[in-house]
């Protein structure tokens, strides 16, 4: 390949989209890799909002949808777009169908340092920006007992198959599913006023996230960004076998790396 003809598909590609050149081939890089979501959130498609949402999540909920539902609202009332840079935080306050909903619609996540997870247990977000300006979003459970009776079947099916564990056929599973998904597209259409509790507030926003220096642990060799002193030396919290944070369906813990299946207590 000329260089005369890479820089012309160079020139070329360069006017539709970013990019880059790897090992002599020319790769195209979406300029805004949330673009297609933020389309749907300008047009207002919750139904293809929800469906994005369910790639991530592996399948159609009611409260993956309530986590959609309130995204979009958050989205909308603050103005924001979000690039994953922290421009904007989403604090969680569960670990349930719901929180994949509001990572997916908002673009904060664990990964950018955005998604901040506060243990309580509510079905419930505060997504802000960062001179403060929020909203809080909680599920109303006023809302969630008035629609018990709709949704009968499901809910023994869930009590069955998910809360108890009991042994359930294949035909059993595909109904909880199947009902899963209607719940889920159904919710979409009922009014937010009604489901959420909605509060518009100021809030001090935690700093950004700090870089951490790493260190090769001197007794497993590996990368780690929370190196310990141990016996004179810098090393993991593994080899280290000091507690530490652990985040499961439970809640966050504390472990110890030399007894991890011992739970320490819960934070």
């Amino acid at each position: 390949m000329s260089l005369t003809w890479l820089w012309k598909v160079f020139s070329i590609t360069f006017s539709l989209s970013s990019v880059t050149v790897l090992r002599g081939a020319v790769i195209t890089i979406k300029e805004n890799p949330r673009g297609e979501i933020e389309k749907l959130i300008q047009k207002g498609d919750l139904e293809a909002l929800l469906r994005k949402a369910a790639e991530v999540h592996g399948h159609f909920c009611s409260y993956l949808t309530y986590g959609v539902i309130a995204g979009y609202i958050a989205i909308k009332e603050l103005g924001i777009k979000n690039t994953g840079m922290e421009e904007a935080i989403a604090i969680v306050e569960t670990n349930n169908c719901f929180s994949d909903g509001i990572q997916i619609i908002t673009g904060c996540t664990f990964g950018n340092n955005a998604l901040i997870y506060k243990d309580v247990g509510k079905t419930a977000v505060t997504v802000a920006k960062r001179d403060g300006t929020a909203i809080r979003i909680a599920l109303d459970p006023i809302y969630e007992k008035s629609i018990e009776k709709e949704y009968s079947e499901a809910n023994g099916l869930w009590e069955k198959i998910v809360v108890k564990r009991e042994e359930a056929t294949r035909q059993e599973h595909n109904r909880m599913m199947e009902l899963f998904a209607e719940m889920a597209f159904k919710e979409l259409k009922k009014p937010a006023d009604k489901m959420f509790r909605i509060a518009r507030m100021k809030i001090n926003t935690p700093q950004y996230a700090p870089i951490f220096n790493a260190i090769i642990c001197q007794v497993c060799g590996e990368k780690t960004y929370r190196p310990v002193m141990h016996n004179g030396k810098l090393v993991c919290m593994d080899c280290a076998g000091v507690n530490y944070y652990f985040l499961d369906g439970r809640g966050v813990f504390r472990r110890n790396s030399q007894k991890e299946d011992e739970i320490l207590g819960e934070i």
